[in-house]
């Protein structure tokens, strides 16, 4: 099994940074893609940005493109999600995802139905 857990989330005024980390456990994720999504209030968790194991393929929802940059770090385990020029609109819940459904499969996937595990989230609040 994977255990995720992600930090990093906040209060940040609108033009403002975060940065979000998720960490692996149990076992590596270095083969599998992995995910960032996120659900605002009364709405349905969407896809933000995903990275295939290798790095070569990368996805971006086109609200945050020019603006989020998805990582990982094998050594660590880790996958990132830089945040500049946050928005309101941005304000949600962050969850990260992984999935062996693809492991070792150099793409990027995008829905949540094609991930299998799970973080619990972190709040991020941009103010006006």
């Amino acid at each position: 099994q994977v255990q995720l857990v992600e930090s990093g989330g906040g209060l940040v005024q609108a033009g403002g940074s975060l940065r979000l980390s998720c960490a692996a456990s149990g076992r590596t994720v270095n083969r599998y893609p992995m995910g960032w999504f996120r659900q605002a209030p009364g709405k349905e968790r969407e896809i933000v940005t995903a990275i295939s194991w290798t790095g070569n393929k990368i996805y971006y929802a086109d609200s945050v493109k020019g603006r989020f940059t998805i990582s990982r770090d094998v050594a660590k385990n880790t996958v990132y999600l830089q945040m500049n020029s946050l928005e309101p609109e941005d304000t949600a819940v962050y969850y990260c995802a992984a999935t062996r459904i693809y492991e070792n499969d150099d793409i990027a996937p995008r829905y949540t139905y094609e991930y299998d595990f799970w973080g619990q989230g972190t709040q991020v609040t941009v103010s006006s």
